[in-house]
């Protein structure tokens, strides 16, 4: 292409060029003024706007100034209505005690008047009561003389001075009186010697008066309400095993009947039954009835037992005003509780004694602390008499000496059943308060004593053989259950043990009708998973 050709294309293009530029500006142009006229208008309708929100802020404030005027002259006016109110009482109060100073004001001044008034009559009592006196004063000096004219006149006729006869009259009632005193100290001897008894008498029956204990004779039975017949089949579990695992662990006889929501326990001895009741109570409210939860649930039991004698005890000493006793004599003392004598609550027995011995004492003005504290251990020895050997009172005194009881405590328990030599009025007062506690009409039964003495017999011949775990009588003595130790006895020498203890409960026990020997042997294995 030439230089020629090239130019002649640019002159042909360059008009257009032209005609393309002019059109642009001319847009351009056009272009701007629109945008102006419509920036005009939006300015304007914003202004019209703006004034419009303006005029209503205005308005809006004009009446929210109103209403706050009005809102204040309000509570302008409450507050005043509040002050001119209270104003108004303030004026009534310091009305009222102006009223009462006013009231006080007069009666003090009546009162005034009134000291006024008795301060003359005073006055004049006390003119009239000096001119008495004054005219007393002249009487007495009148009689002095004509006393001493008297006492010369009788002188001169008895030919005797004054001391003279009070010494003569002195001597006259001397020996009077030495007649009079030996003759009245013969009388009292002679008045004690036979009033003495009906004195004696008194004193036990003011102590028995003052002594009001309350009186129950444990049974050998304990009834147990349960909610529903539904808790009485968990109770008896399948074909009885629940049952069993009660009898074997407690050793007590449980009782279902047909009466409804309730089962009996029964057994002689009072701790026992008092196991086997709350274990069940637990066990109903736990819900988990079974063999292992109740061998669980009867050793807590037994372990939450042995706190509260513990705490039983020491409630006991301190009814009865004892302190200082041995932490293992409370624990002893309160295991009274389970533990009855001819029916009779063995620790409510203890109390009753140690209550009678003190007032005794202190009628007779002897040591109260010591009788009262050998009234309340005297029976200490009943609490282990069932496991060791040897009579209560021996083991009691044993007891006191192991815990250090002071020498006059220990004869008190040790002759309360004459088994001994009286050394002291003390030990007298207690075997005196014991006797009167144990004999009163109702306190003691003598049939229930011999019918446990039976039972306890019974225990003691099983455990008396070799391998015996456990040994309890049920079924009112009909019945004597014994575990043995099932590494020790063979099923054969089961039926041997059997056969020999039923032959010496023969020789040794006397007892109606027959009683059943049920020897029970039992393994268990276990073995953890892990």
């Amino acid at each position: 292409m030439t230089i020629n050709m090239l130019y002649s294309i640019i002159i042909g293009v360059f008009p257009l060029i032209l005609i393309i530029i002019g059109c642009v500006a001319i847009g351009v142009t056009v272009g701007y003024f629109l945008y102006k006229l419509i920036i005009l208008k939006r300015t304007e309708n914003a202004t019209k706007s703006a004034k419009k929100i303006i005029e209503d802020a205005i308005n809006d404030a004009k009446a929210q100034k109103k209403e706050l005027i009005l809102e204040a002259k309000d509570e302008i006016f409450k507050l005043k209505e509040n002050n001119d109110l209270e104003i108004k009482e303030r004026r009534q109060e310091i009305q009222r005690i102006e009223d009462r100073i006013i009231q006080r004001e007069e009666y003090q001044n009546k009162k005034e008047q009134a000291l006024e008034l008795k301060s003359e009559q005073l006055e004049t009592a006390k003119q009239q009561l000096e001119q008495k006196e004054n005219q007393l004063l002249s009487f007495q000096e009148e009689i002095e003389a004509k006393k001493e004219d008297i006492i010369k006149e009788l002188e001169k006729i008895s030919k005797m001075t004054q001391d003279d006869a009070k010494n003569t009259l002195i001597e006259s009632m001397r020996d009077e009186a030495k007649k009079s005193i030996a003759t009245e100290i013969r009388n009292m001897e002679e008045d004690a010697k036979e009033n003495a008894n009906k004195y004696a008498i008194n004193i036990i029956t003011q102590a028995i008066q003052r002594c009001a204990t309350d009186h129950t004779a444990d049974i050998t039975v304990s009834t147990i309400t349960i909610p529903n017949e539904e808790m009485k089949g968990r109770l008896i579990g399948r074909e009885g095993r629940n049952i069993r695992a009660l009898e074997s662990a407690i050793g007590i006889d449980l009782i279902i009947d047909d009466t409804p929501e309730t089962i009996v326990l029964s057994s002689f001895d009072p701790l026992r039954r008092e196991i086997a009741k709350r274990t069940i109570e637990k066990l109903m409210f736990d819900g988990r009835i079974h063999p292992a939860k109740i061998e669980e649930m009867a050793e807590r039991v037994k372990k939450d037992l042995e706190n509260e004698m513990k705490q039983v005890g020491e409630d006991a000493s301190y009814q009865v005003d004892v302190h200082g006793l041995h932490p293992a004599l409370s624990m002893l003392l309160g295991r009274l509780k389970y533990r009855t004598s001819y029916g009779q609550n063995v620790l409510v027995h203890s109390m009753e004694v140690a209550h009678l011995a003190s007032m005794m004492a202190s009628e007779l003005g002897v040591d109260v602390e010591t009788a009262k504290r050998g009234g309340l251990l005297h029976d200490i020895g009943k609490a282990v008499d069932q496991d060791v050997e040897g009579s209560h009172v021996e083991l009691g005194v044993q007891l006191a000496r192991k815990y250090k009881e002071n020498e006059a405590v220990i004869h008190c328990i040790e002759a309360h059943h004459g088994d001994v030599p009286y050394n002291s009025i003390e030990a007298i007062l207690v075997q005196v308060a014991d006797a009167i506690s144990s004999a009163r009409p109702g306190a003691r039964r003598e049939s229930l004593e011999n019918y446990v003495k039976r039972i306890e017999k019974l225990e003691q011949i099983s455990n008396s053989f070799d391998g015996i775990e456990k040994a309890y009588a049920i079924q009112a003595g009909r019945e004597i259950r014994i575990m043995v130790k099932p590494e020790e006895i063979s099923d054969d020498d089961a039926m041997f043990l059997a056969k020999e203890i039923a032959k010496k409960i023969e020789q040794e026990v006397e007892y109606p009708g027959q009683i059943k020997v049920n020897v029970i042997r039992e393994s268990r294995k276990i073995e953890y998973a892990k």
